[in-house]
């Protein structure tokens, strides 16, 4: 059976650990003014520790420019007054090197609870066979990297403000080292073949689209696993 989706659509709420209830409960950090990563809607992001030209340290900046950051959660949108206007703006995306009237901080809003699960798309098949794909359920993985830096435009529409990431297939690994945990299919009725590879002859373009999973984060900033950029 093939899938529909064939754009990724970075990370989307879906429910929690446990069955708990999910919210999508999301706290208010800050990003730091001029910072030169776009930061997209459904990308990974984590505090600073290290510190560098417009991202000093206790900022959130981008946590996917490699697929073993910690995170401290999911970026959903930010609030600045823009310097050309003087008025205030909401966006679903941070355009890179933003700098707000009087260079005051961006507040960056983070769905931050460490428990939250996420549909992803996937990049390519998981597996050749049913039982291979269930072999990868608790691997981790990563995305699509995102690299940091005043050069960098990130991944993602400048119209939607939506980050277009999938998870990375290739990354998967039985260890603990990378960013995502699979847990499931997202049983999705027009997205959830795991096994059948997609097609890039035009006369197949219904057998194009890509599955979808669902995932939780591996490596935790909350929990003191995996290592800090710049």
């Amino acid at each position: 059976m093939a899938n529909r989706n064939t754009v990724g659509f970075g990370l989307i709420p879906s429910g929690a650990l446990g069955a708990t209830p999910s919210t999508g409960g999301q706290n208010k950090y800050k990003i730091d003014s001029g910072y030169g990563s776009s930061i997209y809607l459904g990308q990974p992001v984590q505090f600073d520790t290290a510190g560098g030209a417009n991202d000093n340290p206790g900022y959130v900046i981008n946590g996917q420019d490699a697929i073993t950051r910690p995170t401290i959660g999911v970026f959903n949108g930010c609030f600045y007054t823009d310097a050309t206007t003087n008025k205030p703006t909401f966006s679903s995306y941070f355009p890179r090197t933003t700098a707000p009237a009087n260079s005051e901080d961006i507040d960056a809003f983070i769905i931050d609870n460490p428990f939250q699960q996420y549909n992803v798309q996937l990049d390519t098949r998981l597996a050749a066979t049913a039982i291979l794909a269930q072999a990868e359920m608790g691997s981790t993985f990563g995305l699509t990297v995102s690299a940091n830096g005043a050069g960098s435009a990130g991944s993602g529409s400048t119209i939607s403000g939506q980050s277009n990431s999938q998870l990375t297939v290739g990354t998967g690994a039985t260890g603990i080292q990378n960013q995502w945990r699979l847990l499931r299919s997202a049983e999705d009725p027009e997205n959830e073949d795991l096994i059948t590879a997609p097609q890039t002859n035009p006369a197949l373009a219904a057998f194009s689209g890509l599955a979808t999973v669902v995932v939780v984060a591996n490596l935790s900033q909350w929990f003191g696993t995996g290592s800090v950029s710049a």
